[in-house]
């Protein structure tokens, strides 16, 4: 059993914000006295069904809290989803629908859970208690907040100041995330730094609701593949957690030394003490970076796929860029088509690639071959005969079999 300074230490780690700091060591304290676990709270709006490395730096943390023996309150906003959180916006967010919410919410919850344990993992819907306010309920809580804090936060002030409209109803957003802390009486509660604002209205509406108030931990915004900017997918600087073995481990080993070492801390479960060891080593030069960088390539692909997985990736990594080769897998897809298909359709087709806008930016990037041969054109169409290997990016292969 880690003591209390160890916790501390494993908690706090890769924090940006620990408001509470003093609160946090005595929640622990009291419960190792007590052997109640801390009710730890996390919260999501279901706005993508598709999570990267990004999103998983706050379930990492989570699986901290988890691994010490607390209870995990992942919140999907099913309800606040519906209402559009505009942190980080210029403008008033559209909102879900319904169908959109519950398809996302089932494919957040598959993902979620190549992190944490899905027996020691409570998912719960904020619907479950908002949708039970009444009007009485909604016009007590608004009154718990005043405009003008509502405009310290700066978002809104910069769309105040340039007279960008603010709608009444996303100023409900932070008070119906504070309340959500409230029904669930969570004591600590993590979230992005840009979320900020928002995790402090969960201690204030709970001091106001005679609850203790939650310790609020923020996690920083993972940089991409391109070390600078924030993990984008719009960007192209990221590793999503549904993504093919291959591609995961091959991104992973294009991150910089710099870089590789940011992703060790904020997503690996080696300790800091190993993590340092590591340092040591790659500076001494007892063990060579691409080295180091293999070791947090294989245990990402491990968390998202499987060991063999993970090895096989690497095999295949050694053949097809090291050798010159391809790889073993390459999967086998039968096209019939009687006409010519538009290449960034066909790219679609094959699962590729999301859309065939994202496969027009692949082309223009010179990114996308066919039978070994650079495309270059975008109005390039592909007539239906024979076969045909098509290669998108430096992992991704497909053979086509046009019948």
């Amino acid at each position: 059993m880690a003591t209390i300074e160890e916790q501390m230490t494993l908690l706090e780690r890769g924090v940006v914000d620990c408001i509470g700091h003093d609160e946090l060591l005595k929640k622990l304290k009291k419960s190792e006295q007590s052997g109640v676990p801390l009710r730890i709270k996390a919260g999501c709006d279901p706005t993508a069904p598709d999570l990267h490395l990004g999103h998983t730096v706050l379930l990492q943390k989570l699986k901290h809290f988890q691994d010490l023996g607390h209870d995990i309150y992942f919140l999907i906003g099913d309800f606040t989803g519906m209402i559009g959180d505009p942190t980080g916006k210029s403008e008033t967010r559209k909102a879900l629908t319904r169908e959109d919410v519950a398809a996302n919410a089932e494919s957040y919850k598959e993902q979620v859970f190549k992190i944490l344990d899905p027996e020691k993992t409570k998912v719960v819907f904020n619907s479950e208690w908002l949708s039970k306010l009444d009007s009485f309920d909604m016009i007590r809580l608004a009154s718990e907040l005043t405009v003008a804090r509502m405009l310290e936060r700066e978002d809104f002030k910069v769309r105040f100041r340039d007279g960008n409209p603010i709608s009444i109803h996303e100023f409900m957003y932070p008070l119906i995330q504070g309340y959500d802390s409230v029904a669930l009486e969570a004591d600590i509660e993590l979230g992005g730094t840009d979320q900020l604002f928002n995790l402090l209205m969960g201690r204030d509406i709970q001091r106001s609701r005679g609850q203790e108030s939650q310790v609020v931990l923020t996690m920083p915004l993972l940089e991409g593949l391109d070390g600078v900017n924030k993990m984008s997918k719009s960007l192209g600087n990221y590793i999503g957690v549904s993504e093919p073995a291959n591609d995961i481990y091959g991104k992973v080993l294009s991150a910089s030394d710099e870089l590789m070492f940011r992703y060790y801390e904020l997503l690996s479960d080696l300790s800091s003490e190993e993590i340092a060891v590591l340092k040591v080593d790659m500076k001494s030069g007892v063990r060579h970076p691409k080295d180091i960088k293999q070791q947090l390539a294989r245990e990402l692909t491990s968390r998202f796929h499987s060991d063999e997985a993970a090895l096989q990736a690497e095999e295949n990594f050694e053949k097809v860029f090291r050798k010159g080769g391809l790889p073993d897998d390459i999967a086998e897809k039968k096209i019939h088509s009687d006409e010519d298909i538009w290449l960034p359709q066909l790219l679609v087709d094959l699962g590729m690639v999301k859309s065939t806008s994202d496969g027009r930016r692949m082309i223009k990037q010179n990114a996308v071959s066919l039978d070994g041969v650079k495309v270059t054109e975008m109005k390039t169409n592909v007539s239906p005969q024979g076969e045909l290997l098509v290669k998108v990016g430096k992992r991704r292969f497909c053979k086509v079999v046009f019948e």
